[in-house]
C-alpha cells in the first residue's frame, strides 16, 4: 500500500494489515492467509475479537465494473434474505493518500496497484449430501439465489458462451504451446470434437434463458451451518458470479453415472421450483457444461501458470500424463454427449 507497497503476489501481513487501516478496520496484528488460488485472501482479526475477511483481487483479472455489479448482487441477495455474505461497506479513515473507494454503497477499495474488499467471517463446512433431506436444502438455496438472479441481467459480468469459451480454451493451449507435442493431435482432435457437441448442444436448445448466477456452485463453494437438527446452506463468495443458463449452478452438485445423477437432479428440483422455475430442457446441457468445465479449467491453469502459486499446486499440469488423461476424458465426454 502506501507504505512500501509490493507485488500481488508478495503482499506482507503489514500491508494487508494498512489496507485495512485505511479503511477503518483497525487489526489487533493476527492474520492468517486463507487458501484462495485465484485472489490473495487473508483472515484477520479486529481491536475487540472481531474477524473479518480481506479479499485481495488478482490484477487485470476483473475491471472494477464487474467487481462492483458482483457486490451489488451480493448485496441484493441479503437484502431478500438469502444466505449469503455480503461485502462490508468501507469508509476512508484518511491515513493513505491515494485511497479510493468505489461503489454505491462504497464496497471496493483501491490504492496503486492493489484493490481489496472486506467481508465479515463466516464459519461452516462442506455439505454431507447423505444427510437426509439435503440437497433439496440446497435446492431450495439456489431457487431463492435465482428468483432474485432474474430480476434484472448483469451488464459487466462474463456471459457464458459455450463456443466461444470453448475455442478461447482451445486456442489459449494450443497457441500457448502448453500441449505436449505427442499428446497435441489426439488431443486437439478430442477437444474440437468434444467442443462441436457442447455447442450443438447449446443450439438445439436456443433460445435458453438467461440469469445472474453463483457461476462456480460446486460442493466446495456451499457451506453448511447446522440449524438446529439440520443444515443450512450459504455462500460466502461470488467471485465467478457470471449470467448464464440456470442449470449451471445444479450440475456440478451431482454425481455418479447417468440414473444417480437424474435422481440427484430431481432432489434438488424438488427444492429449487419451490422459489424459482427450471425449464426441464437444461438437463440435456449438464454434459455440454462439464465438457466446457473441463476446457476452461486447462485453460485457467495455463493463464495462471507464470504465478509461482500454480506449479506448486498443480505439478502435474503441462505434463504427457496430463494431457493423456485429459484426451481419455474428453472421449469419454464425446461419448456421453452422444448418447
Amino acid at each position: 500500500m502506501g507504505r512500501g507497497a509490493g507485488a500481488y503476489e508478495d503482499l506482507t501481513p503489514q500491508q494487508v494489515l494498512a489496507a485495512l487501516d485505511a479503511v477503518g478496520l483497525t487489526g489487533d496484528g493476527r492474520i492468517l492467509q486463507l487458501n484462495s488460488y485465484e485472489n490473495r485472501v487473508f483472515q484477520v482479526f479486529l481491536e475487540g475479537g472481531r474477524a473479518v475477511v480481506a479479499k485481495f483481487y488478482r490484477p487485470a483479472r476483473w475491471s472494477d465494473a464487474q467487481i462492483l455489479e458482483e457486490h451489488a448482487f451480493a448485496l441484493e441477495l441479503a437484502e431478500a434474505e438469502v444466505p449469503v455474505v455480503p461485502p462490508l461497506v468501507l469508509a476512508d479513515a484518511g491515513i493513505e493518500a491515494g485511497l479510493r473507494l468505489h461503489g454505491e454503497p462504497p464496497t471496493l477499495a483501491s490504492l496503486g496497484r492493489h484493490r481489496w474488499a472486506v467481508a465479515e467471517r463466516s464459519a461452516g463446512r462442506e455439505p454431507e449430501l447423505d444427510e437426509p433431506g439435503a440437497l433439496r436444502r440446497i435446492g431450495r438455496f439456489i431457487g431463492r439465489l435465482h428468483a432474485v438472479g432474474r430480476h434484472r441481467p448483469f451488464v459487466h459480468r462474463h456471459r457464458l458462451d459455450a463456443r466461444a469459451d470453448g475455442a478461447r480454451a482451445i486456442a489459449l493451449l494450443t497457441d500457448g504451446g502448453f500441449v505436449t507435442p505427442a499428446e497435441r493431435a489426439a488431443w486437439q482432435a478430442s477437444a474440437d470434437a468434444a467442443l462441436g457437441l457442447t455447442t450443438a448442444a447449446f443450439d438445439a436448445l436456443a433460445p435458453v434463458a438467461t440469469l445472474r448466477l453463483h457461476g462456480d456452485c460446486h460442493l466446495g463453494n456451499v457451506l453448511w451451518r447446522r440449524d438446529g437438527e439440520h443444515g443450512t446452506p450459504h455462500v460466502v463468495d461470488l467471485d465467478d458470479a457470471m449470467q448464464g443458463p440456470a442449470v449451471q449452478d445444479l450440475w456440478m452438485l451431482v454425481s455418479g453415472d447417468a440414473r444417480t445423477m437424474a435422481q440427484q437432479l430431481d432432489e434438488l428440483l424438488a427444492g429449487y421450483e419451490q422459489f424459482a422455475e427450471f425449464d426441464q430442457r437444461e438437463r440435456a446441457l449438464v454434459e455440454p457444461l462439464r465438457t466446457l468445465r473441463m476446457l476452461r479449467h486447462s485453460a485457467w491453469l495455463a493463464e495462471r501458470w507464470s504465478d509461482p502459486t500454480f506449479p506448486l499446486n498443480f505439478p502435474f499440469f503441462g505434463s504427457a500424463a496430463y494431457w493423456s488423461q485429459q484426451t481419455a476424458q474428453l472421449r469419454e465426454q464425446i461419448e456421453a454427449m452422444s448418447a
